[in-house]
Formats: C-alpha cells, structure tokens, sequence
C-alpha cells in the first residue's frame, strides 16, 4: 500500500486520463513505466492499451456489484472485471489512508495552488515513510483488510485524451496499440475463465 508515483498540481475537474497521458508524453517527467509484459491495471475511465489494463466497460465493474447478486459470476468478462477490481481495490485503500490521515487534504482550498502541491506532496511521502517504517499502524491495519473500502467518486466512462502527432499517424498506431492491449485483455480473460470452471 505504498505510492510509487506522485504529480500534484492539476486542478481537480482534470480528468485523471488527461494527467496520465501528458505524464507518458514527457520524457522528463520519471514516470515507471510497466517492462513489457506487465502493466498498471487502471479503472473504466482509461483506455486499454499496453502497459495499462482497464476493464471491459458496459459489464459489472465494482466489487458491490458482485456483492450484491451474491458473487455470481456471469460469464468470462464478469469475472475479468470482478477480479480486476478486487486487486484495484488496492489503490483505493491507499487513498482511504491517506485522507483518513492527512484531513487537512479536504481542505485544500485555503491554501495557495502552490502550497496545495506541497502538502499533497507531503502527505504521499509520509504516507509510504510511516507504511515503510510502522507495520503495525492502525490505519493500514484498518484499511489492509479486504472489503474496508473509502468512499468512491464514481468513475467516467471517457477515453483518454490523444497524445502529439499527425491524427493519421497517431490514430492507426492507437488502434494497432489498442488492438494488442485488448488482444492481450482476451487472453488474460479466457484464460481465468477456463481456469474458474
């Protein structure tokens, strides 16, 4: 439950695809990216391309949905879904911390952008120093344990915003991209469901 990467300083109504993708557009930004063959899995509100998987849209998607019908999977891309959720809940733990932590967080709006940046900066680097140096800390205890969940904003269905370059250039390598990730999603797919049955 530790944050690997941390960018402050965007207004809150910026669409976190939007944050994203001009994080991989800047070579100097430090961004980790995934080696090949691994990826971050990210919510509905991002594109499925490598390095990053994202659920199939329009299926059940959050880890009450399948709570609520009792955990009846119904089909390969349900189950994909309900899993990927599962071990995404990881990093809304993470958050659930660091807000149950740090309240001076939801009151941002007194401080300067400037100031603002610095003390979410903060709060992330204290956040993974205590989780580094104090195993037993109540609040990733309380949070550690499956189903403790922090409140969620509901997630968008919009694509990520698209990167520089010619549109032509730009838009057969995203759908070649596009394709492969999603090729890769399938597999990742059928595979979990012959293994369910």
């Amino acid at each position: 439950m530790l944050f690997t990467y941390v960018v402050t300083g965007w207004e809150g109504a910026v669409h976190d695809s939007r944050v994203l993708t001009t994080q991989l557009e800047d070579p100097t930004s430090g961004f980790p990216h995934p080696p090949p063959g691994k990826y971050y899995l990210v919510d509905s509100g991002y594109s499925n391309k490598p390095g990053f998987l994202a659920p199939f849209r329009n299926v059940p998607y959050h880890l009450r949905d399948a709570r609520r019908r009792a955990g009846r999977i119904n089909g390969p891309t349900e189950l994909f879904n309900y899993r990927h959720a599962s071990l995404r809940n990881c990093i809304e733990r993470c958050f659930g911390v660091l807000k149950a932590r740090f309240p001076i967080l939801r009151y941002m709006t007194n401080f300067s952008l400037i100031r603002q940046r610095e003390i979410a900066m903060c709060c992330c680097v204290l956040h993974n120093f205590i989780r580094l140096h104090n195993r037993g800390d109540p609040l990733f205890d309380r949070y550690g344990v499956d189903g403790v969940m922090p409140p969620s904003d509901s997630d968008s269905d919009d694509d990520a915003p698209s990167s520089s370059g010619t549109a032509r250039d730009q838009g057969a390598s995203s759908r070649n991209d596009n394709n492969l990730a999603n090729d890769m999603r399938d597999r990742i797919m059928f595979e979990m469901y012959l293994n369910y049955n």
